[in-house]
C-alpha cells in the first residue's frame, strides 16, 4: 500500500503527460492538414503609403475561404474543394506583403488599372490631346504603368463574412491618364463557390478605363506543377493577332484551323508550341480572345477550365467582349511563392476578361472611354464545381 501510494502521483503525471502529447500530435497533425491553406494576417499588417495593410478572409458554407490584401486588391488565396473533398490553394501567390513588395512578378492575384494590357508606345489621344503613359514593358505601357493599381493600398471595408470592398481613388494624370477616378471593387464569395468581382467607377474628366483581375490559376494547387494538361473551353470564333511586343494589329482573325481553337476543351498544351508567328510572338499563348457575346451587357459564359488530376472545374463569366488567356510564359524557377513552392514555367495560368488590349489606339475596338457623369460598372465571375 505503502508503494502505491508513492507511485500514485508519477502515475498521474505519466497519464497527464502522455494525454498532453497525443493532444499535441493530434494539433500538429491538424495543423499539417491544414497548412496549406492557412496564411499568416500578421504578415500583412504594415504602414504602407500613409495607409493600413491587412489581410481579409471571405469564407462560405462549402468551406471555401479566399484571402485578399488590400495592397493591390490582391486575391492571396483561394482554397476549393478538390474530388477528395480536400482544400486546394488554385491561385499563386507570397506569403508576406514584403514579398509582393519586394518580388519580380508584381501582378499575382492583383487588381489592374487604370488600363488593363498594353496601351503601343504608352501614347493615346482623347479629342485631340496626346497623353503619354510611364513605360514599363517596353516600348508599351502595360496594366496601368509601374505605379498602377497593383502597386497602391487600397481602403477596405469587410461587408460580412462573404464580401469586401475595396476603393480608391486615382488623381487626375497619375502614371499619365487623366481625370480623377474614383474606383470601387466588391469581392462577394458566394455559396455557389463563385467569387464575383464588381468594378465601378466615376471620372471628372474624360479619361480611358480597362479593369481587370490578374489571378494565375492552377487548378491542381499553387506550385504543383505544368498547367499544359488542364483542359480550356474559351467561347470566341476569333482572336486578336500581335505584333511582336504585343500590340494587336487591328484586325480581328478566326481561331478555325489556327492554335489558337478552344472552342471545345482541348489540352491547353496541345498546341503551345506550334510552329506559328502568333505563338512566337506571344512565347506562347498571350493573346486576346473576341468573346461570342449575345448580348452587349449581360454576364455570359466566356471560359471553362478543367483539371483531370482535381477534377476542379472553374467556369469565367464576365460582361466584357475579351478575355486575355496567358500560359505562363513568363514565370520562371526563380519565383518562390507560397509555402517555399516554386512557380516553373507554364505552371499557371490567366484568364483576365477585358476590353481590347490597345483599343484606344484602335477606332474599330469597343471603346475604353468613360465620361464625366458616366458610370463604369462591370462584373466577372470565376465559378468553381467539380466534374
Amino acid at each position: 500500500m505503502y508503494l502505491i501510494k508513492k507511485l500514485f502521483p508519477v502515475v498521474l503525471l505519466f497519464f497527464a503527460l502522455a494525454c498532453s502529447d497525443k493532444k499535441s500530435s493530434e494539433t500538429n497533425k491538424s495543423d499539417s492538414t491544414s497548412s496549406s491553406n492557412t496564411i499568416s494576417r500578421a504578415a500583412y499588417q504594415q504602414d504602407l503609403q500613409g495607409k493600413k495593410v491587412d489581410l481579409f478572409l471571405l469564407t462560405n458554407k462549402n468551406r471555401m475561404s479566399v484571402y485578399i490584401t488590400n495592397f493591390g486588391g490582391r486575391i492571396v488565396s483561394m482554397n476549393v474543394p478538390n474530388k477528395t473533398g480536400t482544400l486546394t490553394d488554385v491561385v499563386l501567390g507570397y506569403d508576406s506583403l514584403q514579398h509582393y513588395i519586394n518580388r519580380k512578378e508584381n501582378y499575382f492575384g492583383a487588381l489592374i488599372g487604370r488600363y488593363g494590357n498594353r496601351i503601343a508606345k504608352g501614347k493615346f489621344q482623347l479629342d485631340g490631346k496626346l497623353y503619354e503613359l510611364a513605360i514599363n514593358n517596353p516600348p508599351n505601357s502595360l496594366h496601368g504603368g509601374p505605379r498602377g493599381f497593383h502597386d497602391q493600398v487600397w481602403d477596405a471595408k469587410q461587408i460580412d463574412d462573404q464580401s469586401l470592398e475595396l476603393s480608391y481613388l486615382s488623381k487626375d494624370m497619375e502614371e499619365g491618364y487623366p481625370g480623377n477616378l474614383q474606383v470601387k471593387v466588391r469581392y462577394t464569395l458566394t455559396d455557389d463557390n463563385s467569387i464575383e468581382i464588381s468594378y465601378n467607377a466615376t471620372t471628372d474628366k474624360k479619361t480611358i478605363l480597362n479593369l481587370t483581375n490578374h489571378s494565375y490559376f492552377n487548378l491542381n494547387g499553387a506550385g504543383s506543377g505544368t498547367i499544359n494538361n488542364h483542359l480550356l473551353t474559351i467561347n470566341a470564333n476569333k482572336f486578336t493577332p500581335v505584333d511582336s511586343t504585343l500590340i494587336p494589329n487591328g484586325q480581328l482573325v478566326d481561331v478555325a484551323g489556327t492554335a489558337f481553337d478552344f472552342r471545345k476543351p482541348r489540352a491547353i498544351g496541345d498546341s503551345v508550341n506550334a510552329k506559328s508567328e502568333q505563338i512566337i510572338n506571344g512565347k506562347g499563348y498571350d493573346h486576346n480572345f473576341v468573346l461570342n457575346r449575345e448580348t452587349v451587357h449581360d454576364l455570359e459564359l466566356a471560359a471553362t477550365v478543367y483539371s483531370t488530376t482535381s477534377g476542379i472545374k472553374m467556369e469565367v463569366f464576365t460582361q466584357e467582349p475579351g478575355i486575355q488567356f496567358y500560359g505562363g510564359n513568363f514565370l520562371d524557377s526563380s519565383l518562390l511563392g507560397k509555402r517555399n513552392l516554386y512557380y516553373s514555367y507554364r505552371t499557371a495560368f490567366c484568364l483576365e476578361t477585358q476590353h481590347f488590349p490597345d483599343a484606344p489606339n484602335h477606332h474599330s475596338f469597343a471603346t475604353t472611354e468613360l465620361m464625366p457623369g458616366k458610370t463604369y460598372a462591370t462584373k466577372t465571375i470565376y465559378k468553381f464545381g467539380l466534374q
